[in-house]
């Protein structure tokens, strides 16, 4: 019952986490919506994995036509950058590292990146699928088309993910002003974080 009330809340604890970073490749750059702010709330994620100490799994889809992760993002510190043509990132080494990642007791991912109605709306079946708890961070996940960001979006949260923002999930992981590493944490967020179209999109227009 407790385990069950947990998932429903969307808790999620540092200990159990691993951030995974979706295709964002220099040659979706021009072709997704609001590509530079999501680059900029991708930015921060990648970041706060690092400050955190939380393990960030990167994938890169056909690398060779659409190039790899993008320069600005820092992912030096990845457990793992992983070539893929399925649209999924759950690869087989992928689940092998899954098995390791957070001592073996991993339970939460962390999920950005593009395109939200294809790869990271695969990746959210296949890891709920599996028993992970999803949580799909909105500002940093985008889609060519606006209409299929909605509603992937929407899907999402029928389907049992959590759909919520960097500056929350950064917060919830950091939990307390007087956590050790909360001043690093806030000083990626002193600035909000770009609507990256997130507001239209709830209002109903600019699909």
């Amino acid at each position: 019952m407790a385990d069950s009330v947990r998932k429903r809340l969307g808790n999620i604890k540092t200990e159990e986490a691993a951030f995974f970073l979706c295709d964002v490749q220099e040659k979706f750059r021009p072709a997704i919506k609001h590509f530079d702010e999501i680059l900029e709330v991708c930015k921060r994620l990648v970041a706060g994995s690092k400050i955190l100490k939380i393990p960030l799994i990167v994938t890169e889809q056909y690398p060779k036509g659409l190039g790899k992760t993008v320069s600005e993002l820092d992912i030096s510190h990845a457990v793992g950058v992983f070539d893929k043509t399925k649209f999924s990132m759950v690869i087989p080494p992928v689940e092998e590292l899954l098995k390791t990642v957070c001592g073996g007791h991993l339970r939460h991912v962390v999920l950005f990146g593009i395109e939200a109605h294809v790869c990271i709306q695969q990746t959210v079946i296949d890891l709920l699928e599996r028993g992970y708890e999803v949580h799909v961070i909105a500002d940093a996940s985008s889609s060519r088309s606006q209409m299929d960001r909605l509603f992937a979006l929407q899907r999402f949260q029928n389907i049992g993910a959590t759909v919520t923002t960097s500056e929350a999930v950064l917060l919830q992981l950091v939990g307390d002003k007087d956590h050790p590493l909360f001043k690093e944490v806030q000083g990626l967020i002193k600035v909000s974080a770009p609507v990256s179209g997130l507001l239209p999109l709830i209002g109903g227009s600019n699909l």
